[in-house]
This record gives structure tokens, sequence and C-alpha cells, in this order.
């Protein structure tokens, strides 16, 4: 059986061997296959026309891929499938994957079985019903710097080289703009632009949103060198921060997210930093120094795209600086 089908990232094709392609190659579910041709096609759809980013794709993917696996090694049929089938695998789950982890398989069970019942596929949601762990986090776990350790492992960056250059722009951005790697790495050299006498960025947030801050004038100096550096400021539509082939030349190709991980971690050892340090400390970073400096957590969330000031207090690390004069309060 051949359907031919399109997504967003690239044509996804079932073949007869029952391999979904999105993303990654993943063979169709028994206890999908076994329920008929409609809930195949709605399976397909559900990862292909329903979930356009290619990240929460893949989460969700896995999600569904361990779930059926659980339940097809347990003779679970599609059709029998109920509330307390989806709470006891949620309760085995929570024995081997951590809570977020679990909540996270839940919503994208919920979201599968959701559109399963709207094909007409199943009569209700098995999973409406069933309640997640118990998982409030208050604080933040994303590693922060310190402004000096920040500002030093900017100045430690090599310029003399266009990676040099690249990615301490790539890192100032990220600081001094609240910042999502993802975002970052999805500008075009366009998204850099001259708006009265200041330099705006435009970042490529989730759901195809854009979002425009004001760039730093840290933020800029470092841009206007990498862009002056590479000559690609006249290529506006190609992407801004690309990767470099074996020579150290850039590339036309655009930087993945896990490059720029793996240039983060690289320029930290460097220093001495932490290997924890990520791409979202700096975002964190950002923040945490904006706040301190007297900034509110209104407009820290309004540069950082925050729905909720919520979110932004989680990368907010003001209360992590217990002095010793505070401990030495304890009298015994």
């Amino acid at each position: 059986m051949i359907l031919p089908l399109s997504t967003i990232e690239q044509s996804v094709t079932v073949v007869g061997s029952r391999q979904l392609k999105v993303g990654a190659t993943i063979a169709l579910p028994t206890i999908i296959t076994a329920a008929g041709e409609q809930a195949i096609r709605r399976f397909i759809e559900f990862f292909t026309a329903n979930i356009r980013n290619p990240n929460t794709r893949r989460a969700y993917a896995r999600a569904a891929r361990d779930f059926c696996a659980w339940a097809t090694a347990r003779e679970i049929e599609l059709s029998t499938l109920g509330p307390v089938i989806v709470a006891a695998y949620i309760e085995d789950l929570g024995q081997r994957v951590s809570k977020p982890a679990v909540k996270q398989s839940l919503a994208a069970l919920r979201m599968l079985f959701d559109y399963l019942v709207l094909g007409h596929v199943l009569p209700v949601n098995p999973a409406a019903s069933v309640r997640g762990p118990k998982y409030v986090v208050k604080k933040g776990k994303t590693p922060v710097l310190s402004a000096q350790e920040c500002r030093q492992l900017l100045d430690s960056i090599d310029t003399s080289t266009i990676g040099g250059l690249r990615d301490r722009a790539l890192i100032g951005v990220l600081v001094f703009s609240f910042a999502r790697i993802g975002a970052v790495v999805g500008m075009n050299v366009a998204d850099y632009y001259q708006n009265g006498k200041r330099w705006w960025i435009r970042l490529h947030e989730k759901g195809g949103k854009f979002h425009e801050v004001p760039a730093h004038h840290k933020a800029e100096e470092y841009m206007d060198a990498y862009l002056h550096g590479a000559s690609i400021a006249s290529d506006r539509d190609s992407p801004l921060f690309r990767t470099l082939n074996r020579r150290g030349e850039l590339t036309s190709h655009r930087l993945h997210p896990n490059d720029a991980l793996r240039l983060t971690k690289r320029h930290a050892r460097n220093v001495g930093l932490p290997d924890r340090i990520c791409c979202h400390t700096f975002r964190a970073t950002g923040i945490t120094a904006y706040l301190r400096c007297g900034g509110t957590l209104e407009n820290a969330a309004r540069i950082a795209a925050h729905e909720s000031t919520r979110t932004t207090q989680l990368y907010a690390r003001l209360s992590d600086e217990i002095t010793l004069d505070e401990i030495e309060r304890v009298v015994i």
C-alpha cells in the first residue's frame, strides 16, 4: 500500500513495510495497523498535517511509539483502550522516567486520541480523565552565569577567525535579547535591520511568530563585526548564522541548535566553566542581569516573549545568592 502525503518538512510515504517517515523513520505501531485503514490514515495525518513544529512532532512520536509498544506487548487493541489502561501505562512510565517526561507523554496521548476521536476511530478519548503526576516548578534548573563569568566567556573567544566572530555574535544575541536558540539560528541576514538610528533583531519564535527587539549596543558591535568579516550583509535572504566547512570557512547552510550547543560547551570549557552550561544559560543569564540592574519583571517577559511573568520568574536567579551573613544568623 502506498499513500503519497505531504508534510511541512518533506514528503512522507507509507510503504509496504508500513514505515512512517517524519523527521526520522519509525514503523507504524501494530495497534494502529490492526485497527484498519481509517486508524492508519488518522495516525499519519496527526503527525504530518496536525503537528507543524518539528520538535513537537519528534517528541510526540516518541510518546506514541512507547505507548503503542507497551500496549502491543500486553495484547491490547485500540478499540479496548480505556482510562484504566492509560492510567496503568502512566503509572508504569512514572517508574522509569521523570515527572515532566510523564506529563509530556500524557499530553501527547491526549492530543493523539482526540484526533482519533474526531476521525471516528475511537468513541471517546481514553486519556481525557487520566491525571498525570503533580509537578510544580518554582525555580528553574538552567545554570546561570554571573555577569563577570559571561564577560569572561565573551572576551575569551578568538575573533581573529570568522568562526570566532560568528560564535561571539551568536552568544551576544542570546544574552542581550533573552532569545531562544531556535529563534536565533532561524534568523536570516535581513532579520538584523536598521530602524531609524537603532538596529533591531527579528526573532523567529514558536508557532511561526516574529518577535522584534532593539539590539543592545554590545550585540550590535558583535553583529557588525561578524557581518563585516563574513561579507554576507547583502545576501539578505540567506541564513545569518551558518556552519563552517573543514577549512574554517562559512558555508551556505544554517547552523543547527546542536551545533550551537557544541560551540557553547567548547567555549565554556576554554574558560573553566561547568560543562552544564548550555545555550539556554545565556537566556537565563541575560534576564537575571537585567533584573539585578533594576529592570522590571513585566518588561523582562516582553523582551523574552513570555506569555506570562511566571515563566520569566523561572529564569530570574536573584534569590540564589544566599549570603554568609544570613547563614550566620543561625545561632545554636
